[in-house]
């Protein structure tokens, strides 16, 4: 699996890129969003996603990871293949995609050429109780003081791999900070958090 590619932009079109990396240059196609955020650049990384059928290797690159995690959602969907989930992602920023599935609102989803009713209709049926979750967490992550946003974050990350429910991590790392207080360690947070299960 390629997970990013850093490199020379030696071609940028709105629908794809070459990235030249020590000479080998990486086809990706991108979104029109992922284009917006890298056309001035000349040094650029994107995150991929290889996709394999019989007859074709498909790189698909993304400036950010909350668009490559919607795009790797998306074509989860039965009916919902790459190019569709990119065309969704290049009509809609990922926060509009996002709002549309969680507040289930079927008419905006549609608006994406090529989505139709039944296509829409399960986007949202399948997504939106993910969405919601991945909302509530960063929005317990946004509310959490600025300067220790990171290391909740990655301290979170570092519970849930660990097998530590998401809810319990979150409930953890809380009541060991209102106790800690925010100069603590990430290390020491997720030693306490281990300890208290």
């Amino acid at each position: 699996m390629i997970a990013y590619l850093k490199g020379k932009l030696a071609f940028k079109d709105p629908t794809y890129v070459i990235i030249d990396i020590q000479g080998i240059g990486y086809e990706a196609k991108i979104s029109l969003n992922t284009y917006s955020k890298i056309k001035d650049e000349e040094q650029v990384m994107l995150l991929t996603y290889l996709h394999i059928k019989e007859d074709a290797h498909t790189l698909y690159g993304f400036k950010e990871a909350t668009e490559k995690r919607l795009f790797l959602d998306l074509i989860s969907i039965s009916g919902v293949g790459p190019n569709t989930a990119l065309m969704m992602l290049s009509s809609l920023s990922a926060e509009e995609l996002k709002t549309a599935i969680a507040s289930e609102d079927i008419r905006v989803i549609q608006g994406v050429k090529g989505i139709g009713a039944k296509t829409a209709q399960r986007i949202v049926l399948e997504l939106k109780d993910k969405i919601k979750k991945e909302g509530l967490s960063e929005n317990w992550t946004q509310n959490t003081g600025s300067h220790q946003n990171t290391s909740r974050a990655e301290a979170l990350q570092a519970l849930i791999t660990l097998g530590i429910p998401k809810a319990a991590a979150e409930k953890n790392i809380e009541a060991i900070i209102k106790q800690k207080g925010n100069d603590i360690s990430i290390e020491e947070l997720i030693k306490l958090a281990l300890k208290t299960n």
